[in-house]
């Protein structure tokens, strides 16, 4: 994988964390559809419509999943299901994605580098744990860090992780691999290095 790294004088570092350093959004994807099949989906997950909501907080995949599969489902029960699966296969370890991960460790040496995630904290933190990344992020943000309805897309939680590390939005460059984060980090007013997550 090549990155695509723009010209400028960046103070900071923002990463998404699945899909962009660790390659988990194909267990996120099997979680999801066994969590949807247990509330009613019958047939596969649409993998496509998955992939395009990456990066958003976990409980409004869950409503619009369930929306978009004319399901009648508790949110905040999918959801907990869908995270005790995937934190079961992360036991038997994470695979990083070796060019961002080997980015961030140079950077991180004389810039502050934070992790932007639409995944909750008690599913993101272990999975830097698994991948041996704690150490090389000070500073986790996550939609629980922001109001209801503002994580990706909106720029709150970009804006927040900015605030924290003491770097203008300007002056940070994101990695994402998803839509919403993009979209998330354009508004925030800061440039994005795109990472396929689909290879």
């Amino acid at each position: 994988m090549q990155l695509d790294i723009p010209a400028g004088d960046f103070a900071g570092y923002l990463f998404d964390l699945d899909g962009t350093l660790i390659d988990t959004m194909p267990v996120h994807f099997l979680a999801w559809e066994e969590a949807m099949q247990s509330a009613g989906l019958r047939g596969p997950l649409d993998e496509d419509y998955f992939y395009s909501l990456g990066g958003m907080p976990t409980h409004h995949v869950a409503e619009l999943m369930g929306r978009r599969y004319g399901l009648t489902l508790d949110p905040a029960r999918v959801t907990h299901e869908k995270e005790l699966r995937y934190l079961e296969v992360l036991k038997s370890g994470v695979t990083l994605i070796a060019p961002v991960v080997e980015f961030a460790r140079r950077v991180a040496v004389t810039h502050p580098c934070a992790i932007v995630t639409g995944g909750a904290p008690d599913v993101a933190h272990p999975a830097l744990a698994a991948a041996g990344l704690t150490e090389l992020f000070k500073i986790v943000v996550t939609p629980a860090d922001v109001p209801v309805g503002r994580g990706k897309p909106a720029p709150d939680m970009f804006l927040l992780a900015a605030e924290r590390m003491g770097v203008l939005p300007g002056k940070c460059l994101v990695f994402e691999d998803a839509e919403p984060g993009i979209l998330g980090a354009r508004a925030a007013g800061m440039k994005v290095v795109h990472v396929p997550s689909r290879r």
